[in-house]
């Protein structure tokens, strides 16, 4: 029988955070909510990412802490103010955490990152060990990590995420009544690759690395990305529509802003490190996977 953990979690709101939440609780762990409001309930946990405080006292004896809370990149137009809410929601609230760390001596301290950090890659296939791009959000992965290291003595995983899909959010849930009323279609080109995982994947892959020796950079993407064009087609057959209104990249950069360069740039990442270590995907191919998700 494996032995109860505690565990802390920041963003445990979030569509990763509270599937993640769910199954540690599921899993029979003791799960804590690191939360930015005052406290409601007794599995909650303040803290002030901004002005770097947290409660360790309600922290001691933690066994795990996953970092996942952040600005969400897909939220807002990407004005000058709300790229620097971006990187500094990432910094100062990583900081406040490692630092937590280094105090409260977890078993492992496992740090959200994403696929942003390898930049255009174009058809070019990317792991853990290439390096990381030179655009917006490269510049943002690769600080967010840098301050992830100032926990030095405890084994940090930085989860380089990609496309999480998930009906009920994200850009899978953005894209599924589009489908369903037949306005789908491929996005630009339609050549960009798109690194994707299921939600059901993700969890399980954080899960599988906090219960491992594994430490440093972590690709958490399917082991086969697609492009495009065969992903919007992989999910109109999944709902049995067609698959014919693309969406030019000058209407999309009209819509999104900066946001609109990851949608349409290419981002070609292999999972080394969890391959490597023998994780298996329940959902390493996307027809299935959105067979599953959208029946």
């Amino acid at each position: 029988m494996p032995r109860v953990k505690k565990i802390a979690v920041t963003g445990a709101s979030g569509l990763i955070g509270s599937a993640l939440v769910a199954q540690l609780k599921s899993d029979g762990h003791e799960v804590q909510k690191i939360v930015r409001r005052p406290v409601r309930t007794s599995d909650e946990v303040s803290w002030n990412p901004i002005k770097g405080e947290i409660d360790l006292q309600a922290l001691a004896g933690v066994d795990a802490i996953f970092h996942l809370a952040g600005a969400g990149v897909g939220d807002k137009r990407w004005t000058a103010s709300y790229r620097s809410e971006i990187l500094n929601s990432r910094l100062l609230g990583t900081t406040t955490i490692a630092t937590a760390c280094e105090q409260l001596q977890p078993d492992v301290f496992i740090s959200a990152s994403a696929i942003g950090y390898y930049g255009e890659t174009g058809d070019r296939s990317v792991t853990e060990t290439d390096r990381g791009g030179s655009d917006f959000l490269s510049i943002v992965c690769r600080e967010w990590e840098a301050v992830a290291n100032l926990a030095p003595s405890i084994r940090t995983i930085k989860l380089r995420t990609g496309l999480v899909l998930d009906p009920t959010g994200g850009a899978l849930g953005r894209m599924i009544p589009l489908f369903k009323f037949g306005l789908g279609g491929k996005l630009g080109s339609g050549k960009q690759w798109w690194s994707w995982i299921t939600l059901h994947d993700q969890i399980r892959a954080m899960i599988f690395l906090m219960n491992s020796k594994i430490e440093g950079a972590v690709n958490l993407t399917s082991p086969n990305p697609v492009t495009n064009q065969e992903f919007t087609a992989a999910l109109a057959m999944a709902l049995k529509r067609p698959a014919i209104f693309p969406a030019p990249a000058f209407a999309l950069r009209a819509v999104l802003g900066g946001f609109s360069t990851e949608v349409l740039g290419s981002k070609k990442v292999i999972p080394k490190v969890l391959v490597d270590n023998k994780f298996e995907f329940d959902y390493p191919h996307v027809s299935s996977a959105l067979t599953t998700l959208v029946e």
